[in-house]
């Protein structure tokens, strides 16, 4: 068993620009051509465009100093105000990643860099009136014996639940949206409808949808009332299909390594190759992520999420949130920094874009950034998602498997 360890922490939606084929992806009818999650956020906050609860040049000079800012100006071109190493020399590794899945989709971007590219194409919902069919409402009704289901149609989910709660309060129906993504969501009160029961109907209509390849069904809980207002809560879960083939995850379990899974990880990969599932809120999360470098064993592997940078910030178009989410992920980092052991690798990296800046709500194509720590410095230059399963493979001295190379 090595006693080295390797950490892989996805900074949801925290792309970089610069995607080969941006223009066949779109939010709108506006394709995702130059955006640039990172740069625009950086250079909204220079402009002082960016003040609503912080003020300022973005102030995240861990992750600036480790080469985020180069990975951005070699994905995209793009100057990022106030990420440039303050050394002119980043400490870590540094590069940027692009997907070669058709999809800019959390599935796809996970599972690609876990060494599994997509080899389909997914299916999405038609934005119209009425998004989904008859036949699957009726079945959604049927499953939790409910009269019938609410919504239907494209959504935001805060708008959705805002629009729809009193109604699905009153007569008991299940608010049923979607979104760009491929993705089949279930908006219920945990009190009024029930948490176990949400539960247990996104798990049930979820074979139907996966037959139909659509990549998840999301239950999506919230609490309140009229007077007070509606918030959705922690208790999300998310049913994904699963992969066509085994990830890194499978790979490391196979070898007799422990897998965490923290966040939504577990969800993404149906639990497959995952040892221990970790989950809250990003704060939480953080936490969760600090405690497994205290306790995890060598030789050991964990898979990390932060869900909020997208959730919370990219999809509402909150570019102060989003910056603010940065800088608070980036305090984080010297408290990730000291828990690090000798032949500890911790790779900082995005599953896509979410340019707040950008129009629509949807995720954007982009490239990503790949920051390693614990390896020394450098630049990796422009590689692929696959490969940074393929460098955690080597690293933990794992069997090769997928079309990935490490850059190790």
């Amino acid at each position: 068993m090595t006693h080295k360890r390797a950490f892989l922490v996805v900074m949801d939606s925290v792309g970089c620009g610069g995607a080969s084929d941006a223009d066949q992806f779109f939010n709108g009818d506006r394709p995702d051509t130059g955006a640039n999650t990172l740069a625009h956020i950086a250079q909204a906050c220079a402009d002082g465009l960016a003040e609503e609860g912080r003020s300022g040049a973005l102030n995240t000079p861990h992750l600036a100093a480790s080469g985020i800012g180069a990975a951005v100006r070699l994905a995209s071109g793009a100057e990022a105000p106030g990420l440039g190493a303050p050394s002119g020399m980043p400490e870590g590794l540094w590069g940027a990643a692009s997907e070669v899945s058709k999809g800019k989709d959390t599935p796809s971007g996970h599972w690609e860099i876990a060494g599994v590219p997509v080899p389909w194409d997914w299916h999405y919902f038609p934005d119209q009136d009425v998004s989904f069919s008859d036949d699957l409402m009726t079945e959604v009704a049927r499953l939790c014996g409910a009269g019938g289901t609410l919504c239907n149609r494209h959504g935001s989910g805060t708008a959705v639940i805002d629009e729809f709660a009193e109604e699905h309060i009153k007569n008991g129906w299940p608010i049923c949206y979607t979104s760009a993504d491929s993705v089949f969501q279930i908006a219920a009160h945990e009190e009024h409808f029930g948490l176990d029961r949400l539960q247990k109907l996104c798990a049930d209509i979820a074979p139907i949808l996966h037959e139909m390849k659509v990549g998840r069904v999301i239950a999506r809980p919230f609490i309140g009332d009229a007077e007070n207002g509606y918030q959705r809560t922690v208790n999300r879960h998310d049913y994904a299909i699963a992969p066509p083939s085994d990830t890194l995850c499978d790979v490391a379990q196979n070898a007799g390594r422990h897998v965490y899974a923290i966040g939504k990880i577990g969800d993404i990969f149906s639990m497959r190759g995952i040892d221990e599932n970790r989950k809250g809120s990003d704060c939480a999360l953080m936490g969760h992520l600090l405690d497994v470098m205290e306790e995890a064993p060598e030789g050991s592997f964990t898979f990390a999420n932060f869900v909020e940078f997208d959730s919370l910030f990219g999809h509402r178009r909150d570019v102060s949130g989003y910056a603010s989410a940065l800088e608070w992920f980036d305090s984080c980092l010297p408290d990730i920094n000291a828990r690090m052991r000798e032949g500890d690798l911790v790779f900082f990296t995005a599953d896509h874009g979410n340019d707040p800046t950008w129009s629509g709500t949807d995720h954007t194509r982009e490239r990503v950034p790949v920051i390693a720590l614990g390896m020394g410095a450098g630049e990796i230059g422009l590689i692929g998602f696959s490969d940074i399963a393929a460098s955690v493979a080597a690293h933990l001295d794992l069997p090769a498997f997928g079309p990935g190379t490490s850059f190790l």
